[in-house]
């Protein structure tokens, strides 16, 4: 049977996932009777919550005698350590474009990745049957990105087909017939390349592991393309680093190849398939697994480096361990490491206390996600505001810029560039009509200005902007960006909280708590209207007589409090607080929660 691997790559919600659904359908994938979940390849809860991809999947389908490897990639730059392990495994890619929205910043990043590995994109103007959709403009700005990332004369001679994933059909013209996705099946048989893998079927097995899981029944598993060679169930290999180092040796207990939705064991990997092996105990992503016979390893790609921050430590308040169940830094540490070892883009240190350690990634919806899910399976934790990694270039100290997309109402755009521009220190490099009163604003913005804008963005469009970001450069450091402006009321109590204190509070700020929850000393319970930091009682009731008049009884009505997200709280904090989280449950608080510590640490700062 001929073979194919291609990724689908797209800009967040450009319809990967909805896509890669449609050509399952249509393949024969899925009975006819067979119940299947909307976006079927986004199979862990918080994919499905957020309606965006984490993790790369991939699945297989069957066209016309052809067994077409498909790989599902994240579209977010957060995500991007995932796409350029990915890509190592395919022979080509599908570019998906929103033919509204055009060629966005992490429509950029995947491009460039693919474009760098030699791959051939195929080009999918997806979303063509919306009203605003444009898809000529589309085109052009694909080919002008292409042009301006380096592409090859021949990657710029790509193929394009007008899609709605939605609708099933992808056709070779704007106004094709619109029944289904046969023309975009056979443009990849037609234009990806089989397999350079299949000509070294004779050598050796070599494979490079680029993704790692676990199963409950076989335990460890990797997956992978074959470089080389064949491989049967009971085999011998080896695991070599990327320095050639010995790993382990290992027999082959399972391999399990992409059929469909699930995976089905196969007795045979031959060169070019993607397949997952089960056997091994330490080999790990990046590890090249090969033939006794093969001292060298196979070249991994090289991950981009963290650009920001944020440190893991054991949660230490009054409240702690009511919630969840694992609350000791040993647990916190295995568990981050683990993540370390199947996310490349993640780094984990240890500090020197030994009870927090700090953990380096993308940006703040990777962390936001990584927290997310510790604290599902039970995790305690307080977290420290996101910092940006600096680097020193010639001597000189270099900050990350990203650079920022928005798209935004005509009325709003005066005060999104006032922000940007202003005290985020950032650089207007574009400002356009987008079409239907909005405007286009791109700018290259500070990282550190970035964290904690985006609720601030929200106000200020109304919540209808849309704003995006990447990596953009290094830049010699621009100096102070003023944090968050207002203070914040802190609990100098311990107890539940009053009905009748917090509606005299109210005049004091915004209130992050209600009635009748678990409050202590040092726990942010409001936002200031003022720039400092106020300690308030939240506990104190009303003072009762025994004199009772008609009329001097006020009716207590509570402002419904402000509940943050996780992201949110995250963002929001200063450097000196921390966010307390459990599986039930976000709080603010100090960092120190004593008073007098507090007082005595800001002194010494």
């Amino acid at each position: 049977m001929d073979l194919r691997n291609i990724a689908i790559i797209a800009h967040v919600d450009h319809g990967k996932t909805t896509l890669v659904d449609q050509l399952l359908k249509q393949s024969g994938a899925f009975r006819e009777n067979q119940a299947v979940a909307e976006r079927a390849m986004d199979s862990n809860d918080i994919e499905r919550e957020r309606g965006i991809t984490i993790l790369a999947k991939a699945t297989s389908v069957e066209w016309k005698g052809t067994r077409i490897n498909i790989v599902d990639t994240p579209g977010h730059a957060d995500f991007g350590g995932e796409v350029e392990r990915i890509l190592s495994m395919v022979d080509g890619v599908c570019l998906l474009v929103d033919a509204a929205e055009g060629p966005m910043p992490q429509t950029k990043f995947v491009t460039s990745k693919a474009l760098a590995l030699g791959l051939k994109p195929i080009v999918v103007l997806n979303k063509v049957d919306k009203p605003a959709a444009e898809p000529d403009r589309a085109l052009d700005e694909v080919f002008d990105l292409f042009a301006n990332l380096g592409a090859t004369d021949e990657q710029l001679d790509f193929p394009h087909v007008y899609a709605s994933g939605i609708g099933g059909w992808a056709d070779e013209t704007l106004d094709g017939p619109r029944k289904d996705l046969s023309a975009l099946f056979d443009l990849i048989v037609r234009h990806v390349e089989a397999p350079k893998q299949l000509a070294h079927e004779g050598e050796p097995f070599r494979m490079l592991a680029t993704t790692l899981g676990m199963d409950p029944f076989i335990g460890r598993i990797l997956t992978g393309r074959v470089e080389s060679g064949r491989l049967k169930v009971g085999d011998t290999l080896k695991a070599l680093s990327r320095t050639n180092d010995r790993i382990e040796q290992f027999r082959v207990s399972k391999i399990l190849a992409f059929r469909g939705l699930g995976q089905q064991a196969i007795d045979e990997a031959v060169a070019g398939d993607i397949v997952t092996i089960a056997g091994m105990t330490k080999a790990t992503v990046a590890d090249t697994l090969c033939d006794l016979s093969v001292d060298t390893a196979l070249p991994a790609q090289p991950i981009d480096p963290p650009t920001i921050s944020v440190t893991f430590g054991i949660n230490d308040s009054p409240l702690a361990g009511r919630d969840g169940s694992k609350v000791q830094s040993r647990v916190i540490r295995e568990r981050l490491m683990k993540e370390a070892e199947s996310n490349v883009a993640i780094k984990v240190e240890d500090t020197p206390g030994g009870d927090a350690f700090v953990v380096s990634g993308r940006g703040e919806l990777q962390m936001g996600v990584l927290i997310e899910n510790m604290r599902r399976e039970g995790f305690e934790l307080s977290i420290s505001r996101p910092r940006v990694i600096y680097r020193d270039i010639d001597g000189v100290r270099h900050e990350p810029i990203e650079e920022v997309i928005v798209d935004v109402d005509d009325e709003y755009s005066g005060v999104v560039i006032d922000k940007l521009t202003g005290s985020r220190k950032g650089e207007l490099v574009e400002m356009r009509p987008a079409g239907h009163g909005k405007t286009r604003i791109v700018a290259h913005v500070p990282s550190r200005g970035l964290i904690g804008y985006q609720g601030e963005f929200m106000t200020d469009t109304r919540g209808n902007g849309v704003l995006n970001r990447i990596f953009h450069a290094w830049s010699p450091y621009k100096g102070p960006i003023q944090g968050r402006r207002q203070g914040v009321l802190i609990s100098m109590e311990n107890g539940v909280s009053v009905a009748y204190a917090l509606w005299n509070l109210e005049e004091r700020g915004k209130m992050f708590i209600g009635a009748q929850e678990q409050i202590y000393t040092g726990m942010i319970i409001g936002e200031h209207s003022r720039d400092n930091d106020l300690e308030v009682n939240p506990l104190k009731g009303k003072k009762l007589t025994n004199v009772r008049a008609s009329g001097t009884d006020e009716a207590v009505r509570l402002t419904p409090p402000v509940r943050m997200s996780l992201e949110e709280a995250i963002a929001y904090i200063d450097d000196d607080e921390l966010v307390e989280v459990t599986p039930k449950i976000i709080r603010l608080r100090k960092r120190y929660l004593d008073p007098h510590e507090r007082k005595r640490m800001s002194k010494e700062a």
